[in-house]
């Protein structure tokens, strides 16, 4: 995201069915113990927003994040090094995000960040932290230009070199997308929408670029505020264009009430997005018509996923309030990347966190490689996951549902 909404590891873990614990437990150092995990204390920043229309989706993140802490120091993974998470409220706001950053770079125990939620807040921190070289882990951001440069669909350049996520990107989510509308669905004419920030503009974008391509017909286009909650004059343009699906680039907030408009103007057409929509959240907004809407999300559905079964497991047990929501898998995966880049450079150092531990963590975390959540979890040479996995999901019976997964074949 990008702009937005997949926890105790115990007996499954002992019986291999997550490797997770490929490294397996160690004792604690000579060190004063802080801690479950014992010695140093090693602080994994969180940036999502925590409060606001988005809070759901980064609630599940820190929550997913805090237990990928808990369990590593259970497991004693890094010897005489105890995890822990900070996490702060962006507001889904770039200006907050680069405050965080800043924030997060003044305190010398913290190691590595899990987040933002959303692209156009990673625009904000990036340089922020690369200057500190302090690694960056994003389980959600998927704007293209983040890793490749604007340029990206030219001529792909990586700007930074702390940054990294565990979500794929728009430029497989949005032509991904289109296929299924255009091959599966049999809907042929589209009008799209976006609101105007750098999640929803550029999915917009991919999307309508592969849907040209299929032969497909974009009989509108129009923008929204995102701070907007009344679309009636853009749903009576959706009616009158004779569209037989409406693609929305943005998130769940407005996405819920543009497809419940967009429904009482007349239009009774589905209303496609991307992983910023697939939140529950969506359906209350949305109503009783929100049935057959649908939402691509990154990788595979985390309960669907033998990996995945004691996170889900281990968070119900936890006790968290809030749910795990869509990012909640690529969370864990993004703070235990951070862990196995700190155990990598521990182990390399004697035992000990070195001098220049950040920059050396960051260094580590281009060749970190684990069997994690969402499958296996490692990155390109652009800091891009190499886990190209996409979904369809379709809403029924007031729930989201899986239709397809697969990868985008382009």
């Amino acid at each position: 995201m990008r702009q937005r909404s997949l926890i105790a590891i115990t007996a499954a873990l002992a019986a291999g069915a997550l490797t997770l614990t490929a490294c397996g437990s160690r004792d604690s150092g000579d060190k004063k113990d802080s801690g479950e995990g014992g010695g140093t204390t090693v602080v994994i920043g969180v940036d999502v927003p925590l409060t606001g229309d988005l809070s759901a989706m980064g609630l599940g993140i820190k929550n997913s994040a805090d237990l990928a802490a808990n369990n590593a120091n259970k497991q004693k993974l890094v010897k005489g090094v105890n995890f822990k998470i900070e996490a702060l409220d962006d507001q889904a706001q770039p200006s907050a995000g680069q405050q965080n950053a800043s924030k997060f770079v003044s305190e010398k125990e913290v190691l590595g960040v899990v987040g933002p939620l959303n692209s156009s807040v990673a625009e904000s921190m990036q340089k922020v932290f690369d200057d500190a070289k302090l690694v960056q882990v994003s389980p959600a951001n998927t704007g293209p230009a983040l890793t490749q440069g604007p340029d990206w669909q030219t001529k792909k350049v990586r700007g930074y070199k702390s940054y990294f996520r565990t979500a794929t990107t728009d430029a497989i989510q949005g032509p991904f997308a289109a296929q299924y509308v255009f091959n599966e669905a049999k809907k042929k004419k589209v009008f799209v929408i976006d609101d105007k920030k750098t999640y929803g503009s550029g999915l917009a974008a991919t999307f309508t670029d592969e849907f040209k391509k299929l032969g497909g017909k974009v009989v509108g286009t129009e923008h929204i505020n995102p701070d907007a909650k009344d679309f009636s004059a853009v749903a009576t343009k959706v009616k009158n264009s004779g569209a037989e699906v409406v693609y929305y680039g943005g998130e769940y907030p407005q996405a819920g009430p543009l497809s419940k408009q967009i429904k009482a103007a007349g239009a009774k057409i589905p209303l496609v997005g991307g992983d910023g929509i697939k939140d529950d959240t969506f359906m209350k907004l949305a109503g009783s018509e929100a049935t057959g809407d649908l939402a691509t999300s990154v990788g595979a559905p985390v309960e669907d996923l033998p990996s995945a079964k004691q996170f889900v497991a281990d968070y119900k047990a936890a006790g968290y309030k809030e749910e795990y929501s869509a990012y909640g898998g690529y969370a864990y995966d993004s703070a235990w990347a951070v862990i196995e880049a700190v155990k990598k450079v521990v182990d390399a150092n004697g035992g000990e966190l070195p001098s220049d531990a950040r920059a050396k963590i960051t260094e580590a975390m281009q060749g970190v490689s684990f069997d994690g959540v969402t499958g296996k979890v490692s990155f390109d040479e652009f800091g891009d996951a190499t886990n190209k996995q996409l979904t369809v999901y379709a809403v029924k019976n007031g729930a989201w549902v899986p239709v397809k997964s697969g990868t985008y074949s382009g």
